[in-house]
């Protein structure tokens, strides 16, 4: 489900570790972003992977070479955040083979169905938040406290039924 935390997690694996890597990749909201800009996330992830060095793309085909390269010879950490569908890894680094040894790619998505096809070894489902821990959540937005106000109780604990869980459906 979108919501429930998997980039905010993502997000902070990528800061805490990856100083330990020869290169690392953020590629945020691939999903929406492979549709125009898949041409402009070849170039950033090369761009991390290459720490800057990496020379301009002009064709997918070319991108896809270059990474290819890039990938094998390199420890990278790699985030490919919100992906729905194979193909949009696949125009990045088509087989996980292509990354050298010792390297980690972080796979965010609703669809886990296709991170099989893909190679995926290990995987993680976010749980959805128990009810002490989003009336809390929700009473820190809301509130900037740990619980709701007395008069504010009984439409807290209504919003957090309505949200079921999910993280930014409690901050929004």
């Amino acid at each position: 489900d979108g919501g429930g935390g998997k980039t905010t997690i993502a997000k902070a694996v990528y800061n805490d570790i990856s100083y330990q890597f020869d290169g690392s990749s953020f590629l945020n909201n691939v999903r929406e972003r492979s549709k125009d800009n898949a041409l402009q996330l070849q170039q950033e992830l090369l761009h991390g992977i290459l720490k800057g060095k990496s020379p301009k793309v002009s064709n997918m085909d070319e991108g896809i070479q270059m990474i290819k390269r890039s990938l094998s010879s390199k420890r990278v950490l790699v985030v490919f955040d919100d992906v729905d569908d194979l193909m949009q890894i696949e125009n990045l680094a088509e087989e996980h083979s292509w990354f050298g040894p010792r390297s980690r790619i972080i796979i965010t998505t609703r669809h886990k169905h296709f991170l099989t096809q893909y190679g995926v070894k290990e995987s993680y489902e976010v749980p959805k938040l128990h009810d002490a821990e989003a009336i809390k959540l929700f009473s820190w937005w809301a509130f900037k406290q740990n619980l709701p106000n007395e008069i504010y109780k009984n439409l807290s604990y209504r919003v957090v039924d309505y949200a079921k869980g999910l993280p930014l459906a409690l901050k929004v």
